[in-house]
């Protein structure tokens, strides 16, 4: 964890999973505290960064796109973070292996850091259940040195609800972010 250690009260966490899982939608409801902030989906191309203040400390999300073309880059950025979300598709069943093998190679290149898996759009009808999800992703492979947490998450239709799942991961980042403030002044 020594190589995650840097000067001031700003931490990073990177926003990872594959084109079209809804990575910026979920990234938008936990800065904006909202729901659904666009209806047309959008495919970042390169680097998408939001920071949160939150009193006296400050977390950097960085999101990196998830196109073909952009996943070999993830690894550049593990160094620096305090933590990984990875964002799937529980209705597109046919890329959840393509997602597997995406995770589990990043993952090798660094044992411990903590994983937040959200198991996204989980309000569409053929959406896989979080069990299904945790098995298709094989996350109990991963988790033997690490903290990994999967939550079942959707964006809501209404700008001014933020569903219970955004919440838990919210929960859950400020938990990790706090813990890890004694090692980052």
């Amino acid at each position: 964890m020594e190589k995650r250690i840097k000067k001031g009260k700003a931490s990073q966490v990177l926003v990872l999973g594959l084109d079209g899982s809804g990575k910026t939608s979920i990234l938008n409801s936990i800065a904006a505290n909202k729901g659904k902030l666009t209806t047309t989906p959008t495919a970042t191309e390169g680097v998408n960064a939001i920071c949160i203040n939150n009193g006296n400390s400050k977390t950097e999300f960085l999101e990196i796109g998830g196109s073909e073309q952009l996943r070999p880059y993830w690894k550049m950025y593990l160094a620096r973070a305090l933590a990984v979300i990875f964002v799937v598709d529980s209705a597109d069943h046919s890329r959840l292996p393509l997602a597997k093998r995406h995770l589990h190679q990043l993952i090798q290149q660094d044992s411990v850091l903590p994983l937040l898996v959200l198991a996204n759009k989980q309000d569409l009808k053929n959406a896989y259940h979080i069990t299904d999800i945790h098995d298709a992703l094989a996350l109990s492979e991963i988790c033997e040195n690490r903290r990994l947490f999967l939550i079942g998450t959707h964006v809501t239709k209404d700008d001014h609800d933020v569903s219970s799942g955004i919440l838990d991961a919210k929960e859950f980042l400020a938990q990790l972010l706090s813990e890890n403030s004694a090692t980052i002044t």
